[in-house]
């Protein structure tokens, strides 16, 4: 007999966890030995069946599969957490990652492809599928945004103009177009509508 690769699965979609059980049931070194709905349930049930993997989609209700990621590296460090998701913001990923995660890939990737990312990951492997790979990557070459460049994007984001922002901010329009001015060359784009669809995208900003 194999050695058992005992896995969670956590996503609020009842549909989906039947689904991936089983998929992953179908393979004799894997077992499905608990599912949860929520962060609070996913703490639960890792504390009472201690799995070797964590399958976490990222949206769930109670605080998000980051903050559950995070609780649990912290509390059973030996457990992988694999992010299964449909796609995210960059932003949301990248902390998944930080907290802890051994990877993310997408929900739309094949059976093979998914049974693959759970042995490597059980392995102590880093696995992202090649979009996710790609992004983050991109994400990495993008220059860091100031605090006061974060903010001016966020109203440009919400449509506020340069002399709205000029008064929200308590300072010169100039000021604020030279903060504008660097926010285009740090996102790489090339108007206001560029950088606001860029950072919504990326999840550098989150739409009011």
């Amino acid at each position: 007999m194999p050695n058992i690769i005992r896995i969670l699965i956590v996503d609020d979609h009842p549909a989906f966890r039947v689904g991936l059980a089983a998929i992953l049931g179908a393979y004799p070194d894997l077992r499905v030995v608990a599912e949860a709905k929520d962060v609070a349930e996913s703490l639960a049930l890792c504390g009472l069946e201690r799995p070797d993997v964590v399958l976490m989609d990222l949206r769930l209700p109670g605080g998000g599969g980051v903050q559950a990621t995070l609780a649990i590296r912290e509390r059973w460090p030996a457990t992988r957490v694999l992010i299964v998701t449909t796609y995210d913001s960059d932003e949301e990923i990248h902390r998944a990652l930080q907290a802890g995660a051994s990877g993310c890939v997408l929900k739309d990737l094949t059976s093979a492809e998914l049974i693959a990312a759970v042995r490597a990951v059980h392995r102590g492997k880093q696995v992202m599928t090649p979009e996710v790979a790609a992004r983050q990557n991109e994400r990495l070459r993008r220059k860091d945004l100031s605090a006061r460049e974060l903010e001016v994007l966020r109203f440009i984001v919400n449509g506020l103009s340069n002399k709205e922002i000029s008064r929200a901010l308590a300072c010169g329009e100039e000021s604020i177009k030279t903060h504008i001015s660097r926010i285009l060359h740090k996102l790489g784009a090339t108007d206001r509508t560029q950088a606001a669809i860029e950072a919504v995208r990326h999840g550098i900003v989150q739409l009011d």
